[in-house]
């Protein structure tokens, strides 16, 4: 079991930044795939950013240039660096570690970014 606690979100208006955290504990040793998804009521769930165990990195087109996924190992730790920030960047981010691609894995309970224009 891995446990994942999120934070860092909130309200920022549009050109800002905020930084997201995701902190995992439990067994953590397998996790090959670290990644943060976003939802909003309209849309479903959508892949942001990933990160894998020998740092490849993806993006949704649509952040490309603006976010950056990153850890820190010694804390378990996945971040999600928003810059450039845009009103339809708003949504709740999930943060999404697993050890295989087809594997559901483990989710955080979610943080709200709103971004205002």
């Amino acid at each position: 079991q891995v446990q994942l606690v999120e934070s860092g979100g909130g309200l920022v208006q549009a050109g800002g930044s905020l930084t997201l955290s995701c902190a995992a504990s439990g067994s953590t040793s397998g996790i090959n795939y670290m990644s943060w998804y976003r939802q909003t009521p309209a849309k479903q769930r959508e892949l942001v950013a990933r990160l894998t165990r020998g740092g490849a990195t993806f993006y949704v087109d649509s952040v490309k240039g603006r976010f950056t996924i990153s850890r820190d190992n010694a804390k378990n730790t996945v971040y999600l660096q928003m810059n450039s920030l845009k009103p339809e960047d708003t949504a709740v981010y999930y943060c999404n570690v697993k050890e295989t691609l087809w594997a559901s894995g483990y989710w955080g309970q979610g943080t709200q970014v709103t971004v205002s224009s």
